[in-house]
């Protein structure tokens, strides 16, 4: 039988690198954590790190230990707050990512008020435009727009919401954009992650759908819908953007929509996790607040 007290301290050497690391890391001494990965190697009869005087590393057999030890830890840690939340509410700890925007505009104050409904669940929100790895990160969900592309996790749709070209008003009396074509030739500001060729499928008013393909090549790019959001503000020409990220600069005249006859596609909000075998308590309980929230 595997003792998952040596499983996780071999996790932690194998993820800091070291002993030290991993034994302040533990709350424990460097010759606990020696001694018992020792004991780890005997009990499995194989080696999992190669010493040397400047670095450890891992073996092929330790490679693979890790890899595994990793999804069976997190295994027992759900099981354990299944266990937990059934008897005493939700426990344990509750990681999650998110874009910055949508992260702080709409996440955090539906964490913040889910913490609250749980006081004995820790949460930790780590914003990034970029999409984290949520095995190797341990992140239990993220929160993510638009179309998903990585299919090793699962999804939950939790709702959709519009996206519109905007512009300031000034750009758009001195580039006035009345058809489809002129758009397709419009100064544009683009997100770094969008595939080329640039285009979208639409609506005209009719409902019938039409193609947008940018026909001028695009100057301005940036990796954030914050960005191109202040670029726009600055009269840097159109950005398409979600409409919950734009309804105030909207409102307040600062931004208007560039061809509002015209619709977009709406996009979906979804909530992502690791393909495990069950999903955690904490996970199914949030993804249903969040969806009852949102909508």
């Amino acid at each position: 039988m595997i003792n998952l007290q040596r499983t996780q301290m071999f996790v932690a050497v194998a993820d800091t690198g070291s002993f030290t690391a991993a034994a302040d890391a533990l709350g424990l001494t460097k010759a606990v954590v020696s001694f018992n990965i020792r004991q780890l190697e005997a009990e499995l009869g194989v080696t999992l790190l190669l010493r040397s005087t400047r670095r450890l590393t891992l073996t092929e057999a330790g490679a693979l230990f890790h890899q595994r030890s990793v999804a069976l830890l997190k295994d027992a840690e759900q099981l354990q707050d299944d266990v937990r939340a059934n008897h005493a509410g939700l426990t344990g700890e509750l990681r999650i990512t998110t874009t910055p925007e949508y992260g702080s505009r709409v996440v955090v104050p539906l964490l913040a008020r889910f913490s609250q409904l749980h006081p004995a669940l820790r949460v930790r929100h780590v914003s990034s435009s970029l999409h984290a790895d949520l095995i190797s990160e341990r992140f239990d969900v993220a929160i993510r727009l638009g179309t998903l592309t990585d299919s090793r996790y699962h999804a939950a749709l939790i709702s959709h919401f519009s996206i519109l070209p905007v512009a300031t008003p000034e750009w758009r009396v001195n580039h006035p954009v009345e058809s489809l074509d002129q758009l397709a030739h419009a100064d544009w500001i683009i997100h770094e992650r969008l595939a080329s060729p640039l285009r979208w499928q639409v609506k005209a008013a009719s409902g019938a759908p039409e193609m947008l393909e940018i026909k001028k090549a695009p100057r301005l790019f940036a990796d954030s819908a914050q960005a191109l959001m202040a670029f726009a503000l600055a009269g840097s020409g159109v950005a398409l953007l979600p409409e919950w990220l734009v309804r105030d600069a909207l409102d307040a005249g600062k931004l208007v929509p560039v061809l509002p006859g015209y619709t977009f596609a709406r996009q979906g909000i979804h909530a992502v996790y690791p393909d495990a075998r069950h999903v955690p308590a904490k996970v199914r309980t949030f993804i249903d607040f969040m969806r009852a929230s949102v909508n």
